[in-house]
């Protein structure tokens, strides 16, 4: 039987004092799905915020919505496929430490302040890196149990509670910026088909203590524009919905959902989430722009204090640092939080291989195709130097 290791998730407080440091994420490329949901390495799918007429009826449309079938498990491929045209362009290896999804991330960073979440995820060591992926089937079971849960009397489903989430983008995206959107086009939004197979995804370098990352995820929008200098932020903004809080209890599942719309914008750097406020039928009535940097400390000094930030980014730091000297060896690994189990558990469920987590193209392309590339240069040099005469490419030829 496999060894079972196990990082303890409590007592939390021994997180508390550390102040493990954050690299500020920077987007490194970049990808798209289009409305057939196949992939684009461009920005087509970029869209724009602009806020949407209240009150706003969000079951609207629902008999309509094109819902993408993500049934089959697509692994890292999106994500892979952009990294290895990233490193075609710029003809060497991406080094770091890990690579994975951002909601693979938030699961791990919430773990402190979330003993009822259930969640497994594969990872294997490749190269020195260790890739992340949720594991698919945990997924759908999961999902599957959701979502044959009855309902409260008079609460509405799961499925269309699920729609208004992308209603909420529908009525509050531009497909180009506002100043070159037709009015027409703005006021006609809810008229629109609702449907979640076009995404804009962006992949980060980021880091966590010693621990350096690569982070892909989607993001919803820009506030204004994405500028073309990589160096300067990106105005990139959330969009969630919730329940109107008309009373304490619904304050403290509004504080709870806090900390996971945080960590989601806090991963991928962006600055600002837009929260739509419904009541119970779906009817939107009031947005709230909150600053993403700002919310612990909002949680901290007016709300019930339920969680901690630093918390969660010392506790994501360690972690990894740990998981770095556990997984250094190929093999499918995996990593297990079971419901309100204290620790986070890591065995091996397959002695060799990557399993389905790298694509065999990404694989060729690590150990053939990128090696070839970079020989390239090596070759011409030795080519210009082979009569003895030429020293550096950098110098006339000799004639």
């Amino acid at each position: 039987m496999a060894q079972t290791y196990s990082f303890d998730v409590e007592p939390v407080a021994r997180f508390a004092g550390q102040n493990a440091a954050i690299r500020r994420p920077r987007e490194l490329t970049f990808f798209s799905y289009d409305e057939d949901h196949q992939l684009r390495h461009d920005a087509s799918s970029l869209r724009y915020y602009y806020p949407p007429a209240l009150p706003c009826d969000l079951n609207r449309g629902f008999e309509t919505f094109r819902q993408l079938d993500d049934s089959a498990d697509d692994h890292l491929d999106g994500l892979l496929d952009a990294l290895m045209l990233y490193e075609k362009e710029k003809g060497q290896k991406l080094e770091t430490d890990v690579i994975t999804w951002r909601g693979m991330m938030t699961k791990i960073m919430v773990a402190p302040y979330s003993s009822f979440d259930d969640w497994e995820m594969n990872a294997t060591c490749f190269q020195g890196t260790i890739f992340i992926e949720e594991n698919h089937n945990k997924k759908i079971a999961s999902r599957q149990e959701q979502f044959s849960t009855p309902a409260r009397p008079g609460a509405m489903s799961q499925d269309i509670m699920s729609f208004w989430g992308y209603k909420f983008e529908t009525v509050s995206l531009l497909p180009e910026p506002w100043s070159e959107t037709p009015r027409e086009y703005i006021d006609s939004r809810e008229d629109e088909i609702v449907s979640n197979y076009a995404q804009y995804c962006s992949i980060v370098r980021t880091g966590f203590g010693k621990v350096k990352m690569i982070i892909g995820g989607e993001v919803d929008a820009v506030m204004d524009f994405k500028p073309e200098d990589k160096s300067q932020p990106i105005n990139w903004v959330e969009l969630k919905t919730t329940a109107a809080v008309t009373n304490e209890r619904a304050q403290v599942k509004f504080e709870r959902k806090l900390l996971k719309f945080w960590a989601q914008s806090f991963l991928l750097g962006v600055p600002k989430i837009v929260v739509g406020y419904r009541t119970s039928q779906g009817i939107l009535e009031r947005l709230e722009e909150l600053d993403t940097q700002a919310i612990p400390e909002t949680v901290r000094l007016r709300g019930k204090n339920l969680w901690d930030g630093q918390t969660c980014i010392n506790f994501a730091s360690s972690f990894l640092e740990w998981l770095k000297g556990v997984i250094t060896e190929g093999g499918v690994w995996r990593i297990r939080k079971r419901e309100k189990s204290p620790r986070l558990e890591i065995f091996k469920i397959e002695e060799t291989g990557h399993g389905d987590i790298l694509s065999r193209a990404f694989v060729e392309w690590r150990t053939q195709g990128l090696s070839g590339q970079q020989q390239e240069p090596a070759t011409a040099l030795n080519n210009a130097n082979g009569n003895g005469t030429c020293r550096n490419l950098l110098e006339p030829p000799c004639l």
